[in-house]
């Protein structure tokens, strides 16, 4: 029996899908991708209580150069059992969700390939249903499946569809039926702008946006979102989709990317820029006198465009937010913050989790740009919250205002750091909790030292001008630390600090704080 578990990337899969970089080898291959299709089909048929032959499944991809190779695999898992497949080409993340919401498709589930913001080798899939992006236990649940061929054939019954196959290039292949989602999914976006500014048909008029799709999925929202309503796109780059992704990395977290949008925006005068990750699930801003809006920038924007509309409302998010963000959300805006776990799944959930609870929570959004808002499915949509930073911008240009001006009172530390130490012991995870657990002890014992209360990950250590939290990261042998301190340089003493104390462990590479 193969093992797929390796596979597994909390709520997602991802492997390596071609060769090209040094050691890399492939393990997610058309053949992959067939089993996964399969175990995919054993899940949703079980989920839903439908046979195969019933159910319809959308099918998206970014335009990683391994993308219509995994999805002919993909086909050869659902295609022999009679799924109905719907191929939506070049798509983003969200929009394939909302395969599942649009009424003009109806989709049972919808499948997106790609690898977000890594390396052009690597690819994977993302899973959806009309309750929301699959968990991590139904992602296991689906590897299972994809590894006991007899398992799904005791569960699916035997192939019923096989004439089904066309030849293709001389194979014999099972073709979805070729489907536009992404129109549909923009003139939503354009809808919503339209109603949001009220101000006819195109309400963009005389604004100079610069968009950064990083030549993933996201060049759409500047031609057929922006430019129809009458935003000046043309000083946009990197909107053609190029699987090499050969301009920087398509992430609003990378230096590069940001600094790149940043350069754009003021060399052009543009009233702001908008850059997304490759599938369009992360989005942040530059304004227009390129201060970026990002990590906890991006939190206190996305906050500030609900505030007034859900006053009081709790904001979840990662926990790696600033305390000048707290200040901001709870003592300039008047809302509660929850600051929680690392991973836009877990705060996704926390957040649907409040509202079970009868809290009101409207906004889960992580410092790296997975924004989910209640009022669009508590999907983590980054073409939304653009789409709610232009109507908002738009507004205030008719006060003459601009973006900045809602983040104004947002203050940031004087020294930010984050250090990633490699765990080198055999049981990386028995030695990260060991570590914790450690620093946890030694923060109650140490003078001038606190522990943040409460605190959902890893330990947060309030020192007198700042702050480190030491976690275990979500996938890797790695421990993060990140610091804060409100005095410039003050990160050095509490690196110092950190690393004394780390340096009694066994199982740690602590080259990386030198």
């Amino acid at each position: 029996m193969k093992d797929y578990r390796k596979l597994q990337n909390g709520s997602d899969i991802r492997g390596i899908a071609i060769t090209g970089v040094p050691g890399e080898l492939p393990n997610l291959t058309p053949d992959e991708a067939a089993d996964i299709g399969r175990g995919f089909a054993v899940w949703l048929s079980d989920k839903l209580g439908k046979k195969p032959q019933d159910m319809t499944v959308a099918i998206g991809r970014d335009p990683r150069v391994s993308g219509k190779r995994l999805m002919e695999g993909f086909m050869n898992g659902l295609g022999p059992y009679g799924v109905t497949a719907y191929d939506c080409g070049l798509a983003s993340t969200p929009a394939m969700f909302m395969a599942t919401v649009f009424p003009e498709f109806s989709c049972d589930a919808a499948v997106m390939i790609t690898a977000s913001h890594l390396p052009y080798n690597r690819n994977g899939f993302k899973f959806f249903t009309a309750e929301g992006g699959l968990d991590k236990g139904d992602i296991s649940a689906v590897l299972r499946y994809a590894e006991d061929e007899e398992l799904c054939r005791e569960k699916l019954g035997e192939p019923t569809a096989q004439e089904d196959r066309v030849r293709y290039f001389g194979k014999l292949v099972y073709k979805p039926e070729e489907r536009d989602l992404m129109e549909l999914y923009c003139r939503h976006l354009r809808k919503l702008i339209i109603d949001g500014v009220g101000d006819g048909e195109r309400p963009l008029a005389g604004m100079k946006i610069v968009v950064d799709a990083g030549n993933g999925s996201g060049g759409f929202y500047a031609k057929k979102v922006l430019k129809p309503l009458g935003a000046d796109v043309s000083d946009s780059q990197f909107l053609e989709p190029d699987g090499m992704f050969s301009n920087h990395a398509p992430n609003p977290e990378d230096p590069e990317a940001i600094n790149a949008l940043m350069t754009r925006v003021v060399s052009k005068g543009a009233d702001f820029g908008l850059i997304f990750d490759t599938d369009v699930d992360r989005s942040a801003a530059v304004d227009g006198r390129g201060h970026e809006i990002a990590r906890n920038g991006i939190v206190a924007m996305a906050a500030a465009l609900i505030a007034g509309d859900h006053p009081g409302t709790t904001v979840v998010t990662d926990s790696i937010t600033s305390r000048q963000l707290t200040d901001f959300l709870e003592n300039r805006l008047g809302l509660k913050h929850l600051r929680f776990k690392r991973g836009y799944k877990n705060v996704i959930n926390k957040a649907r989790e409040l509202n079970e609870q009868g809290i009101d929570c409207q906004l889960a959004i992580e410092t790296s740009g997975h924004a989910a808002l209640k009022e669009n499915h508590f999907l983590d949509d980054g073409a939304y919250l653009a789409t709610k930073i232009v109507i908002e911008a738009a507004r205030l240009r008719k006060q003459g205002r601009t973006l900045d001006s809602l983040i104004e009172e947002l203050g940031s530390p004087a020294d930010e750091r984050e250090v990633r130490i490699p765990i080198t012991a055999a049981d990386f995870g028995a030695c990260g909790d060991q570590v914790i657990e450690a620093l946890r002890k030694a923060a109650q014992e140490t003078e001038g030292l606190s522990l943040e209360e409460p605190n959902y990950e890893g330990v947060r250590i309030n020192f007198p001008n700042g702050w480190c939290l030491l976690r275990k990261s979500l996938h890797d042998p790695i421990l993060p630390v990140n610091m804060a301190s409100d005095e410039p340089g003050g990160c050095e003493a509490i690196a110092d600090f950190m690393k004394k104390f780390l340096s009694s462990f066994d199982g740690l590479d602590l080259s990386v704080m030198d």
